[in-house]
């Protein structure tokens, strides 16, 4: 089996860019032989197409990079293997899809997501997106990487940590993560909430919101905003200096953050719908908030980089769910749980780690992958 997996080579710390990466390390490891490639690099690309030959070309990334993922090899006479994951709604580029005998989605979510925006489904299969779980396994407190982590906000020993990453905070449900601090913010014991961003400037705009929110709230003393360039050899002992990880994200297709915390033995707040369905078992793994809102719209504006000209507009009848928001209510009462029961915490834990490396180490997925191809294409 020869594969070509398309990402953003060499990879950056998002989540796609590791989504595509550890795929290429299990393979590696596998003895498949396999190379990478940036998604967007025409010229790497044909040069693999010309001498490597690949069998399949496997592109991660969403609908919108469908040009560069799946007509480039298609154009060169190179079988594409598109793995997906969804912003919400799918716009474009059906009729190709539609064509193609394999898409792979991150989750049961994607998938639903696909086929009701008009892919017919029936060659959709889910391939998680895999964890490095040796990096990401539970530290002690007191090692020096990890204590260091805690004592640079700074947070005390006797006080909780309650994490949430992301590219931006509330995309990952923070402000109710915040709102529910404050209803319980006399009924836990001491706490710090950390909110770690990938510094841009739609992040640094949401900084400012989420920032008066917490003032709003009175809690503001107790939060920690933070937005640093970092590598995923720091976000390990980020993970472990925390003791609850909290994320009932407001659209996620996948939630490799939460996966990683379970990883690290953390227990996790999430969210009764999408990825987190896949990723995470209510009050085993995780305390999973049901959802509080639905937000729709009614129509959307796309342009060059969805396949359209620019501010090209969609009318969505009916109209599509754009993201969701966590019942306020239920985040409280999982924090009340979690912050006043440390044994609570260390069963949800030790019941994350072993999910994990059963079903979301990147060797499990390179397996599983692997699998799924010779049974569609009878590659070996």
């Amino acid at each position: 089996m020869k594969v070509l997996i398309m990402y953003e080579y060499p990879p950056n710390p998002s989540g796609l860019a590791t989504q595509g990466d550890l795929l290429y390390r299990g393979l590696q490891q596998m003895g498949v032989d396999v190379f990478p490639v940036h998604y967007e690099s025409s010229t790497e690309k044909e040069w693999y197409y010309r001498w490597f030959h690949p069998d399949i070309a496997v592109g991660v990334g969403y609908w919108g990079y469908a040009p560069h993922l799946v007509q480039h090899p298609l154009e060169h006479g190179i079988l594409p293997v598109p793995w997906f994951v969804a912003d919400g709604y799918v716009a474009n580029y059906r009729d190709l899809l539609n064509s193609l005998p394999l898409i792979l989605v991150t989750s049961k979510w994607v998938r639903d997501v696909y086929i009701r925006d008009g892919v017919r489904g029936d060659h959709i299969q889910v391939l998680p997106v895999g964890c490095e779980t040796d990096l990401f396994c539970p530290r002690p407190k007191d090692d020096p990487k990890v204590e260091a982590s805690r004592r640079k906000f700074p947070i005390l020993d006797s006080e909780l940590m309650i994490l949430t990453v992301g590219g931006d905070a509330a995309s990952k449900g923070s402000q109710e993560v915040m709102q529910a601090l404050a209803i319980i913010q006399d009924q836990v014991p001491d706490w710090k909430y950390v909110c770690k961003v990938w510094p841009q400037p739609r992040t640094m705009a949401q900084n400012r919101l989420d920032v008066e929110l917490a003032d709003q709230l009175g809690i503001r003393d107790r939060m920690i905003f933070t937005s640093d360039i970092v590598t995923r050899n720091y976000m390990p002992y980020l993970m472990n200096a925390c003791d609850i990880y909290a994320a009932p994200s407001r659209l996620e297709g996948f939630g490799m953050p939460q996966v990683e915390a379970g990883a690290c033995g953390k227990p996790v707040i999430g969210l009764q719908a999408m990825g987190m369905l896949d990723t995470l078992i209510h009050r085993k793994t995780a305390l999973l908030a049901r959802v509080g809102r639905e937000n729709r719209i009614h129509e959307t504006f796309l342009g060059p980089e969805s396949g359209f000209e620019a501010g090209h507009r969609i009318v969505l009848d009916p109209p599509r769910v754009a993201d969701y928001r966590a019942d306020v209510g239920d985040i409280a009462q999982s924090l009340l749980e979690l912050m006043n029961n440390p044994q609570l915490r260390d069963e949800m834990g030790k019941a994350g780690r072993e999910r994990a490396v059963e079903v979301f180490d990147y060797r499990v997925v390179a397996r599983q992958f692997v699998e799924i191809i010779q049974e569609t294409f009878g590659i070996r």
